[in-house]
């Protein structure tokens, strides 16, 4: 027993004397993230699985003109697995079983009761009235909540949930603002869908409820959209986010078992961070899938930006950014499979990757991967790894199947029910208030505009057609007066 011991002692210390160090060996023993996949391969491959098999499914319902089947599978397997049943409102848990990636184990709360807010108010973050969204999400049991009428919740503190938690704003238009917004602190199974995330702004230095139980002193917050703090098995699918004082999404400190999915993301700098910092180690266990988002209007950086972990982003659509898409620093894995990356006008902004920080000779042993990515306008991905020669992929046609397909995949993204997509989504029920028309506010604090992600006016195509009229006018005038 002894001797048995000793070998395993051994074998656990061995690996921190090694050139890899410390933070190989904890990604490799797995001790800090128990819910860390053991090969990140294997469901990057099953993600491409799930979606060839709703694309054959749709393209053959078309080919036999079952018109009424094939208006329903779009080819995105996540939308298809619950979307297709038509008495989906009355079947809202099997939403649980759709996710793909890294957070497909999210269960959120499959299995608990229903709770409808009906209280659009946040008045105290030490003693929330039920009926209102604090006083759900801090409950220790499952829970399933939804909302029977549009809501505008103007938080006053950050929203800490509790474990075991679905967020579920089909058929309503929710929209959650204000001071800190969501927080995912030490727990998991949490699953948030089809809410409107934006306009949030610091708070705290004042207590604040995490459980029936239990209040504390909460520190100023970041102001993040969605902040994940050690938390594991976390689905964020279908929302929208926007205009927030610091990340749209931030997951650090040992989080893992991510999906992010069907999200639209506008108007912001530094839109999604995964990792807490080159040093810190249990990040090296983080795994998280980015599929079928649509990276809108006026974003800048943070694509995400990656600290350690493996980071699979797959059939995403980015639609110009300022500096960067995707960046990253300490090795993460990066494995870019079927996106379409649109680089903006600025020549000096077509990589889609950026190393932050790190030289040449550092970066160039990380694995980044780029496979039947869609480059346009001039986009280029600079690949690196063992085994891999290091290239500047330039912008090459494709197939219009290829682009279509994208399109298809990511037509959806953002809240299903509004916005200037064909997303319509009737009421699931009448609730304890009528289901009532509960006005968005359309004040300047609280506009949402990504319903107006169609919109020409202001878009790079719009400026840019304005511009030739413009100068075509000028060059007129001009030769007039000479």
């Amino acid at each position: 027993m002894l001797t048995t011991t000793c070998i395993v002692l051994l074998a656990l210390l061995l690996p921190s004397c090694s050139p890899l160090g410390a933070s190989a060996a904890a990604a490799a023993l797995n001790l800090t993230l128990p819910g860390q996949h053991p090969s990140p391969e294997l469901v990057a491959q099953e993600v491409h699985r799930k979606v060839n098999a709703s694309v054959t499914r749709r393209q053959l319902l078309q080919s036999l003109e079952k018109d009424e089947s094939s208006s329903c599978y779009t080819g995105n397997p996540i939308d298809d697995c619950w979307k297709c049943d038509p008495n989906w409102p009355n079947n809202r848990q099997r939403l649980a079983d759709c996710a793909i990636g890294f957070g497909q184990y999210a269960l959120g709360g499959k299995n608990g009761e229903f709770y409808i807010v009906t209280d659009d108010s946040d008045d105290d973050a030490v003693n929330p009235k039920p009926g209102t969204l604090r006083y759900a999400v801090i409950q220790p049991q499952p829970l399933w909540i939804v909302f029977p009428a549009n809501m505008l919740i103007k938080l006053k503190q950050e929203l800490i949930f509790n474990s075991y938690k679905t967020l579920d704003g089909r058929g309503a238009n929710v929209h959650i603002v204000g001071g800190g917004c969501i927080t995912l602190q030490y727990i998991s199974n949490v699953i948030i869908h089809n809410i409107h995330i934006h306009h949030c702004y610091p708070s705290g230095n004042t207590m604040v409820r995490s459980s029936p139980t239990h209040y504390g002193y909460r520190t100023k917050s970041d102001g993040d959209g969605i902040s994940i703090f050690g938390s594991k098995d976390i689905w964020i699918d279908h929302c929208s986010l926007s205009h927030c004082k610091d990340g749209l999404i931030d997951a650090v400190m040992g989080s893992t078992g991510i999906t992010i999915s069907n999200n639209y993301f506008s108007h912001h700098d530094e839109v999604m961070l995964l990792g807490h910092s080159d040093s810190y180690l249990p990040d090296s266990g983080m795994q998280v899938t980015i599929a079928f988002n649509h990276f809108g209007e006026k974003l800048v950086q943070r694509m995400p930006r990656c600290r350690r972990g493996y980071i699979h982003v797959v059939n995403n659509d980015f639609t110009q950014w300022e500096m960067y898409a995707i960046g990253g620093s300490g090795s993460p894995t990066i494995n870019s499979q079927g996106n379409r990356y649109t680089a903006p006008y600025d020549r000096n902004a077509k990589e889609v990757t950026k190393r932050v920080e790190t030289s040449e000779s550092e970066w160039r042993g990380w694995n980044w991967r780029s496979d039947g990515d869609i480059l346009v306008n001039g986009a280029f991905f600079v690949t690196s790894g063992q085994g891999l020669e290091v290239k500047y992929e330039k912008a090459y046609s494709v197939e219009p199947k290829s682009v279509a397909l994208i399109d298809q995949l990511t037509w959806h993204a953002g809240p299903l029910g509004v916005g200037g997509r064909d997303n319509n989504l009737g009421m699931w029920t009448t609730g304890p208030n009528g289901g009532g028309g509960f006005v968005i506010g359309s004040g300047p604090d609280y506009t949402d505009d990504m319903s107006e992600s169609l919109s020409r006016i202001g878009s790079p195509y719009f400026v840019m057609v304005l511009s030739v009229l413009l100068c075509s006018f000028c060059a007129l005038a001009l030769a007039f007066v000479q």
